[in-house]
């Protein structure tokens, strides 16, 4: 099942994304700038692969809700996101703060 919800974060509007998946669910908060995930973002390729396309995301371990990838701490972020003040850390809820 996927599930595709807008989120109220500080009167700003941005994206849930759940995806129920056999033994574990993908969790995404989605801006237009950028977005943060669950442990299964592998940070390291978008910085090694793909760090030409400057992307900005963050990743957060051990979450089962959205609201928990709100609260919880960063993991690691992309150098994208170190760009716009975004660190390991850091809430979710700033993060996505920071992408809007």
């Amino acid at each position: 099942m996927i599930r595709v919800e807008p989120l109220q974060i500080e009167g700003m509007t941005v994206v849930g994304i759940e995806v129920k998946l056999p033994k574990t669910t993908l969790l995404a908060v989605t801006t237009d700038k950028g977005y943060i995930m669950c442990g299964a973002l592998d940070v390291k390729l978008l910085n090694d692969k793909l760090g030409d396309r400057r992307i900005v995301a963050g990743r957060a371990v051990g979450v089962r809700t959205i609201g928990d990838l709100l609260e919880a701490p960063l993991e690691s972020v992309t150098y994208g996101a170190e760009e716009l003040g975004i660190f390991a850390g850091m809430k979710g809820k700033e993060a996505v703060l920071k992408m809007l």
